[in-house]
């Protein structure tokens, strides 16, 4: 890289991170905006979208103001993946509430197309499972129940896409609908071995196709900005992936076999595979990685749908923490769980179960359980669905996963990095700067731009190792209660 900045727009699903970096990949500047969230009925998860702009707004101001004197020679975009926006060509107002990827409204529509014998041709072309988790119903489920929809589709006047895609049409003025190989493969509607939209699958949701976005690659001279505060006009938008893809782009996972957990609102599990995408046997997900100049690369990958969620739960619904910083004290406080455990199916399940009717349960409670004893099942659990990702991916992919590189917010909790190695029975490799999907998105737009290219431009982080200590036996005690909460979720 030069002495220039990259830009870094990490949009997730509670707020927006900003971060300018120098050529150093040090962080030069930093900003932050919390988003709100809607739940307007049972099991419906909604953004608005002029709240997420604003808050990439706020969050740059702060990032720019912070980072000092220096041009940015370019911007990395990555987002909350499957969320879908909808909004107005001619005005780029967003039309709708933002549908985000933990809604489930559509859940009996994909069981329907379930039993209708569907999934498998879907499964085929974008390596998803039919899932309400996924943008393309979420589409099909705005223009089946918006007023005046279908024919502002019809009419070309209206555009869909993700948030990268929203954010794209944002920052350049309206000049570009685009979105990237990655998020692109997270829809239900493109073909991940075609590299494009497929025209079947558009028709078997009815989603036109002139509504979606023009598929880019990752890095490249994707748009450029116009008219918006902090940056000149012209500034190249270089590079776009999906939050988890950008992750595992920014922990250097560039070699198949290379693995990461990205502990946030869920948990996100992803294993590099190389050129060519890997089928799953075991209801995992393949999944575009991201398409540089030097090719595509695939991965495998599992989902959870509620990872640090629980933890906002129980501060938020049961209230037995006052900020989610309280609960590794909290949790260290005992010995162990005293025999509870939880299933935090509060969306369903995602993988490799894929039940979108479980419930979340709490089991194994006495008249000696404590809050202590519910913050460390909480923990376990966070873990716990971690373990059924990896060994599933291990068949999948017939290699071991020897260690596991780990990111994210819930990441500092040094208690629950030791459960998970404990679980697993692996090394967790936690990288002492846990942004990696902002770095990732830098990292992708520094190749789009040629400043960087190849393992020599990789940044090379400090970690903290996080070894097993637990007993073989003692672990498939901790599994066995676990799968046996299972079956009653």
């Amino acid at each position: 890289m030069t002495s220039n900045l990259i830009l870094a727009i990490d949009q997730g699903t509670t707020g927006t991170t900003a971060l300018v970096f120098d050529e150093n990949w040090d962080v030069r500047g930093r900003g932050y905006r919390e988003i709100p969230q809607f739940f307007p009925s049972a099991g419906w998860v909604e953004h608005d979208a002029e709240a997420i702009w604003r808050s990439v707004l706020a969050a740059l101001a702060e990032a720019r103001a912070q980072a000092g004197p220096g041009a940015i020679a370019g911007i990395g975009i990555t987002n909350q993946r499957e969320t879908v926006v909808c909004w107005e060509r001619k005005t780029g107002r967003a039309v709708t509430p933002a549908i985000v990827w933990q809604d489930r409204r559509t859940a009996d529509r994909c069981a329907a197309m379930r039993r209708a014998g569907l999934e498998e041709i879907f499964q085929r072309s974008t390596g998803l499972l039919l899932d309400p988790y996924f943008s393309g119903t979420k589409i099909a489920w705005m223009l089946d129940n918006l007023p005046g929809l279908p024919e502002a589709a019809a009419s070309g006047a209206i555009a869909f896409g993700t948030v990268d895609s929203f954010l794209v049409w944002r920052l350049s003025g309206g000049k570009s609908h685009i979105t990237d190989v990655s998020n692109a493969s997270r829809t239900l509607l493109f073909d991940i071995g075609k590299l494009d939209w497929d025209a079947e699958l558009c028709r078997l949701f009815a989603v036109p196709a002139a509504t979606l976005p023009r598929v880019v690659s990752s890095a490249g001279h994707l748009a450029t900005t116009l008219d918006v505060d902090g940056l000149a006009d012209g500034t190249p938008i270089s590079g776009i992936a999906g939050d988890q893809q950008a992750a595992l782009f920014g922990q250097g996972c560039l070699d198949p076999g290379d693995a990461k957990c990205t502990f946030g609102t869920g948990s996100f599990l992803l294993m590099n595979v190389g050129g060519r995408p890997l089928p799953s046997r075991h209801r995992l997900l393949a999944t575009v990685a991201w398409q540089t100049p030097s090719g595509t690369s695939y991965a495998l990958e599992g989902s959870v749908f509620v990872s640090g969620a629980l933890v906002q739960w129980l501060r938020d619904g049961l209230g037995i923490i006052k900020s989610a910083s309280e609960i590794e004290a909290l949790a260290a406080s005992v010995p162990d769980a005293g025999g509870v455990t939880i299933v935090p199916a509060l969306a369903g399940l995602g993988a490799p179960h894929w039940r979108p009717e479980a419930r979340g349960i709490i089991c194994g409670i006495s008249r000696g359980t404590r809050a202590a004893h519910i913050a460390r099942a909480a923990l376990e659990a966070m873990a716990l669905q971690n373990v059924d990702l990896v060994r599933a991916m291990e068949q999948d992919a017939g290699r071991p996963i020897s260690r596991l590189r780990v990111d994210g917010g819930a990441t500092v909790n040094g208690l629950l990095m030791q459960m998970q190695a404990d679980l697993l029975g692996v090394e967790i490799i936690r990288p002492a700067m846990v942004d990696s999907t902002a770095l990732g998105a830098g990292r992708l737009a520094a190749q789009g731009l040629g400043l960087a290219s190849g393992r020599s431009q990789q940044p090379h982080l400090g970690a903290s190792v996080f070894h097993p200590r637990m007993a073989p036996d003692e672990r498939e005690r901790s599994l066995a209660r676990w799968r046996d909460a299972l079956a009653r979720a």
